[in-house]
This record gives structure tokens, C-alpha cells and sequence, in this order.
């Protein structure tokens, strides 16, 4: 079964763009490539259990397997040595990312508390990236289970070649920016 996202992108967003920014074909339509969640760890050098429970709430917060990341380089402030876990990652294409981003407007940014819309935070090549404070926002997560909160970055890759037409794109899947 197709997602209802990527049903809406075929029938409403495709068109819509096509009026707004004056695209002759459905190809030249910015979409969306993939969203990738990442979270960094600061506590994890001394504790590497909080690597694998961030992992494992990652895994079910996307519904694909999250990958621990590693550190680059040795950093002796911070004791940091080159090759140890320091948080997690996970990407999503295709259906699982028009599932996870379903998830996330309807069930999971409403959850927030005082929730007045998400900051804008484009790189100026057609990406957009965010925060969440608490990763207990994700209807998925039991908070009984949680040893720790967290928060994680969210970036949206899209094929958008400018800021404004990856915002039109994700205010036409319903992504709700700051007025």
C-alpha cells in the first residue's frame, strides 16, 4: 500500500509547484530524496550503553535498523579517541520515508509542548534541517523505557535547487514553519 504522502505528492504538491514556480514537467518538480535522523551522544565516552539505547530508540522511532556513528578524530579535552561511538544515525528513501514524515506531522510535532511552528534552517542548497528536543515525542517511544532524554537532528535532502522552492515543497506536504 502506498504511503498518503507520496499519493498527495503525485496529485497535489506536483501541480501546485508546477503553478507556483512555472515548471513545464513533472520532472523539474523539487521531491524529496531522503530524511536522515542523526543524534550526537556527549555522555557516551563514558558510558557506552547510552550508544546502543540511542540506537535502539532510533531503530523504532524510523522502523529501520540505526547505525552507530563513530568519532573521526582523537579530541583529548573531551577524551575522545579516533573510532568511538558518539551517537546514531539512520537514513530514509523511498516508502519508509514518506511513512516516517506521515508520523511526524500528524502524531509527533503535535505532541510538543507550546508548539508554535518549526524554525527555518536551510544550508542555501535546497535542504532543510531541524531539531527536536525530546525524542519522547515520537508516539512510538514508552517514556517508562527511557533512560535518558534526548533530542535529534532531522534533515530533509531534497532535489530543490534553492531554499524557497524546498519551503514550498515541505509547506505543500504540510510542514508547519514559524509565521
Amino acid at each position: 500500500m502506498e504511503s498518503k504522502l507520496k499519493v498527495d505528492y503525485q496529485s497535489k504538491v506536483i501541480p501546485a509547484m508546477k503553478e507556483q514556480f512555472g515548471y513545464s514537467h513533472d520532472l523539474q518538480v523539487p521531491r524529496l530524496d531522503k530524511i536522515v535522523l542523526s543524534q550526537g551522544i556527549g555522555a557516551a565516552v563514558s558510558d557506552k550503553k547510552l550508544v546502543d539505547a540511542a540506537v535502539e530508540e532510533m531503530t523504532i522511532i524510523a522502523g529501520q535498523r540505526a547505525v552507530a556513528t563513530k568519532s573521526k578524530k582523537d579530541i583529548s579535552n573531551f577524551k575522545l579517541r579516533k573510532g568511538m561511538p558518539v551517537g546514531a544515525r539512520v537514513t530514509l528513501r523511498g516508502s519508509k520515508m514518506y511513512d516516517f514524515l506521515e508520523r511526524l506531522l500528524v502524531s509527533s510535532l503535535p505532541r510538543i509542548r507550546d508548539f508554535q511552528g518549526i524554525k527555518e534552517g536551510f544550508d542555501g542548497r535546497g535542504n532543510f534541517t531541524f531539531g527536536i528536543t525530546e525524542q519522547i515525542i515520537f508516539p512510538e517511544i514508552e517514556i517508562d523505557k527511557v533512560s535518558r532524554i534526548s533530542g535529534m537532528d532531522i534533515t530533509f535532502v531534497s532535489s530543490a535547487k534553492t531554499d524557497m522552492e524546498c519551503k514550498a515543497l515541505l509547506q505543500e506536504f504540510g510542514m508547519p514553519f514559524k509565521k
